[in-house]
């Protein structure tokens, strides 16, 4: 199995995309985490979705989580305004990794190491061609673990 063959359209979103539109799209696909994608349609970064929730936290509250407890839910409903007039870039961490990027003809077992080295819930596969850098598809792990698991109990 070829990183090519385990490859699939995924949902991506540019570093100036509205992150509003990016939680949403998290939340009604049941996304584990965006692949944000820079100017020119290359992998940038990895947008998870417990770092959108973390946008959504106030500061206060994640250094003190006791404090959670005296927010209440009137409160606590209006989290999502913390994400208005946002970009995705604003919600990236300054210690976000680059994504973990394979190449089509990388094993099931290259991406995998690779997948667990960087911790990562995606990998991006990308190809090149005369016109530059291409994105085929994304590897999520769950993906990549179902098909490992069918592999290994045939």
């Amino acid at each position: 199995m070829r990183a090519r063959d385990l490859a699939e359209e995924y949902e991506t979103v540019g570093l100036d995309s509205d992150a509003m539109d990016a939680a949403r799209l998290m939340a009604d696909h049941r996304l584990p985490a965006l692949l944000v994608l820079d100017e020119q349609g290359a992998p940038k970064a990895i947008l998870p979705a417990s770092q959108m929730i973390k946008t959504l936290v106030p500061g206060y509250v994640i250094e003190d989580p006791t404090l959670a407890a005296v927010v209440d839910e009137r409160h606590a409903d209006r989290l999502c305004a913390a994400l208005k007039g946002r970009k995705v870039r604003d919600c990236l961490s300054t210690a976000t990794p680059p994504p973990v990027v394979a190449a089509p003809d990388d094993t099931a077992l290259e991406v995998a190491a690779q997948m667990a080295q960087a911790r990562s819930p995606l990998v991006a596969v990308v190809g090149k061609d005369a016109t530059g850098a291409r994105l085929l598809g994304v590897i999520t792990a769950s993906h990549l673990l179902e098909r490992l698991l069918a592999t290994g109990s045939a």
